[in-house]
């Protein structure tokens, strides 16, 4: 059985099995995978390696797809379109997925709306990624070809809560660094921009280094890994040319577990590959 193509109803279940375990993994509850691949046997009768093998195709679909993944299932791609197919009929299935807080919040899968009095962690700044650390180019085929497929950014982008989210940690991060540095007096003075005046700005949070510089910070943020792709609109670019000492994206991500953040100043240019994705007409 192991040689012939795995059907809808075996995809389903694997998918909903390994959800099952992303869930505990992110909460930071306890879960025994020789079980569930245990489980999956008796239910399917699939192999061990054959069960081990897709879960890792499932990690693989969940990073192209700017999504958590198990650590523990390292991305394994050359993946049939099924599965990818399997994926996001399950979160199709369960739309409270996405708009899921991060567990440092509340742990809580469940409740939606964002708690004002929980507490950011200081953020992990990482180098930005570069070319010598690309994937494969087999795997990154099938990563392009995952995210033109689903639109991966758009999605992020109009997860609101998501981008709130990540835009108070930075707030929070922003204010303790100051506070850390013997500066309360800038720290009492970093805004949230776009909460309090609304977007158009050009960034979402005005903020300081420790000499007083300003600092003026887009956050963009993603459950997914370091090079999900991300949204930027014209007006942001403009604003960052126009204020190239100050503007700063400030990269979000692997929110949902524990946030890691990148940053990138202008020209945005030198270290993204910009694509225009949409077009104002005018009727002539």
């Amino acid at each position: 059985m192991d040689g012939e193509n795995w059907t809808e109803e075996e995809n389903d279940r694997i998918v909903a099995d390994y959800f099952a375990m992303l869930v505990d993994d992110l909460s930071g509850r306890l879960y025994v995978k020789s079980e569930h691949n245990r489980l999956l046997r008796d239910q399917i009768g699939r192999s061990c390696g054959s069960i081990e093998y897709k879960h890792q195709n499932i990690s693989a679909a969940l990073q192209a797809m700017g999504e958590a993944w198990i650590a523990g299932y390292k991305p394994a791609f050359n993946f049939q379109a099924t599965l990818e197919n399997a994926v996001a009929r399950w979160l199709v299935r369960h739309p409270d997925w996405l708009a899921r807080r991060p567990a440092w919040r509340t742990g809580d899968w469940g409740e939606l709306a964002v708690r004002e009095e929980a507490v950011a962690p200081v953020l992990r700044f990482d180098p930005a990624p570069e070319a010598s650390n690309r994937p494969p180019p087999d795997e990154q085929e099938q990563i392009a070809a995952i995210v033109r497929k689903f639109d991966v950014a758009a999605r992020d982008e109009r997860n609101r809560q998501l981008g709130k989210a990540g835009e108070d940690c930075v707030l929070q991060h922003e204010r303790t660094i100051l506070r850390d540095t013997c500066r309360d007096d800038l720290a009492r003075k970093v805004r949230w921009v776009s909460h309090e005046d609304g977007d158009g700005a050009g960034y979402d949070i005005a903020s300081f280094d420790d000499r007083g510089a300003p600092r003026l910070i887009e956050v963009k943020t993603t459950n997914g890994w370091a090079r999900t792709p991300f949204h930027i609109s014209s007006n942001e670019l403009r604003v960052a040319e126009a204020h190239r000492t100050e503007w700063r994206l400030v990269r979000l991500w692997d929110f949902s577990r524990t946030p890691r953040a990148f940053e990138l100043c202008p020209p945005l240019d030198a270290h993204v590959s910009l694509t225009p994705t949409r077009f104002r007409a005018s009727v002539q």
